[in-house]
């Protein structure tokens, strides 16, 4: 009798145990599993924004950012195609459009230099009301929600910074303004002459302004929608706690 109330104690514990271990674990579940608030993800995606700009603007706003980016790379507006197609008629045609295009290129790396506090402001005033649809939607929810609701201001602030950097002499001492206008001019004369009108072509008129902001703003949205894909899916890309906890909830998905 004396050998079985031993072993019965060691069975008793062993259960004891086994049921302390369940119970601690269904508590570490518990504690550990704690539902991301709203705010939390508001915060966190506004966090993915505001990195996403200063990706975007620091491979941008450097010399060659959208020159030798092949998808952003800034070409002549179409409305500039007549010129292109009738480039023999200008007297150093082809050599004023190279020079043009890469003004154009200078001018938008020079700009969106400035673009990082005009979308950080933007960011931080936007009130995202449904945080958790736009972090559980497309791998560019929150940067297309940014696009939706602040490009009209967007474009107004950053237009004069554009205008600013199409003034200067970024290339040869010359502005894209300059360059521009010598192109357009030249060409616009020839069109506007007996010849080229018997010929059917049409003078160029372009608002070089509007159209280096539209370019600019367009590319560093891509960059950011880049940079937002990036943090939803690579977990290292996630480099602040906030986004850790926000982003690794699509983790479990």
């Amino acid at each position: 009798m004396k050998k079985v109330i031993p072993l019965f104690i060691v069975c008793l514990f062993f259960t004891s145990c086994a049921e302390l271990m369940q119970v601690a674990s269904q508590l570490g579940t518990t504690t550990t599993s704690i539902p991301v608030t709203n705010a939390e993800n508001m915060a966190g995606l506004k966090s993915s924004l505001n990195i996403g700009i200063e990706q975007a603007v620091g491979s941008l706003g450097i010399e060659n950012g959208f020159f030798n980016d092949a998808a952003l790379k800034v070409l002549l507006p179409k409305e500039a195609q007549p010129i292109v197609d009738n480039i023999k008629l200008i007297p150093g045609g082809q050599d004023l459009v190279n020079k043009a295009i890469l003004s154009l290129n200078r001018s938008a790396e020079d700009a969106v230099k400035e673009a990082t506090p005009i979308f950080k402001t933007a960011i931080t005033n936007m009130s995202i009301a449904d945080a958790a649809g736009i972090l559980f939607g497309k791998e560019n929810a929150a940067t297309e929600y940014l696009h939706q609701n602040t490009y009209s201001q967007l474009k107004t602030a950053f237009a004069p910074k554009v205008k600013a950097s199409l003034g200067k002499p970024l290339v040869a001492n010359v502005s894209t303004t300059q360059t521009w206008n010598t192109l357009s001019s030249g060409y616009n004369a020839v069109a506007g002459s007996a010849a080229g009108s018997i010929a059917g072509l049409k003078t160029v008129n372009v608002n070089l302004e509007d159209y280096v902001t539209g370019k600019a703003l367009d590319a560093l949205f891509i960059k950011i929608a880049d940079e937002e894909k990036s943090i939803r899916t690579n977990p290292a890309a996630r480099v602040n706690d906030l986004l850790k906890k926000v982003f690794g909830q699509l983790d479990k998905k």
